[in-house]
């Protein structure tokens, strides 16, 4: 299965300590990188989000955000003294050095973070219901990168077809338009040089044709396409491999629109970078 980068997931919990809620996030990037945010209380758990995270997804920027809101018990709350004065006094700051300025409410000072003094939370009273909100958490996120990855697959095999369609279109059509060349250009050589032989003019003529034949570009593009089928059916953390050959497919459509000396096969050579470059574009975001 092809898998994005890109990805999300937001779960949320009621745990005895409250409510817990966690948020992956992933774009795409050249090697894996994970980001937390948390509260302090689930500091001792960062090993195992890495690992949950890793197990998953070997590429992207992932973003893990923690949050908790506590269980109220309002019979235990008592406000954090020491923080209450240092906001009465940053309050006096603020309203010194700007007048206007609006007052903290009550409901300001009692929203504020450790106003009521709670101690953090031990580690092992949220390891078993964080843990298993991080195995689902995980799991979906896994899920939502699967099913962007199926979408991604199907563009890029949507634009393989088309561009093995218009290989198989131009193939047949390439001996043909080198012969006509060949004529056309002895007939030059005749009309211009007098003196050069008929020996000479057909391997003057034989060199030429063989830097415009485009036959081997055309199969070699053909068998990297093949690949690329191959490749999205075999699945699993395939984007620098995509990456690669698309640099490939892009070499050999340049070569044979460098070489044509068709408009049609130079037609054909600029929609097939189209195509070409409207795949890279998807696989940047592949795993």
């Amino acid at each position: 299965m092809i898998h994005s980068m890109t990805g999300y997931a937001a779960l949320t919990r009621e745990l005895p300590a409250g409510t817990v809620s966690l948020e992956l996030r992933s774009v795409n990037h050249r090697y894996l990188d994970v980001q937390f945010r948390m509260p302090e209380e689930f500091r001792a758990f960062e090993p195992a989000m890495r690992e949950a995270v890793a197990a998953r997804l070997s590429r992207g920027k992932v973003e893990c955000r923690v949050g908790l809101t506590r269980a109220p018990d309002v019979a235990s709350l008592e406000l954090s003294e020491p923080l209450l004065a240092r906001l009465a006094q940053l309050n006096g700051q603020v309203r010194a050095r700007l007048p206007g300025a609006a007052e903290l409410s009550v409901a300001d000072v009692l929203r504020w973070p450790g106003i009521f003094g709670a101690e953090a939370l031990p580690a092992e009273a949220l390891r078993e219901g964080f843990l298993a909100l991080l195995a689902d958490a995980v799991a979906e996120f896994d899920a939502t990168r699967a099913r962007e990855g199926a979408k991604l697959a199907a563009v890029l095999l949507e634009r393989v077809a088309t561009m093995e369609k218009l290989a198989a279109e131009v193939a047949p059509k390439i001996p043909g338009l080198v012969a006509a060349h060949q004529q056309k250009l002895a007939q030059r050589l005749r009309e211009a040089a007098s003196t050069l032989d008929e020996e000479r003019i057909r391997t003057e003529v034989s060199l030429f044709a063989t830097r415009i034949d485009v036959d081997e570009e055309l199969q070699r593009l053909t068998t990297h396409l093949a690949e690329v089928r191959r490749i999205l059916a075999k699945g699993g953390s395939v984007g620098k491999r995509l990456d690669f050959l698309i640099q490939e497919l892009h070499r050999e459509a340049n070569t044979l629109g460098s070489k044509s000396v068709d408009a049609g096969v130079s037609q054909t050579a600029m929609e097939l970078k189209v195509l070409i470059e409207q795949m890279r574009e998807q696989v940047q975001n592949i795993e």
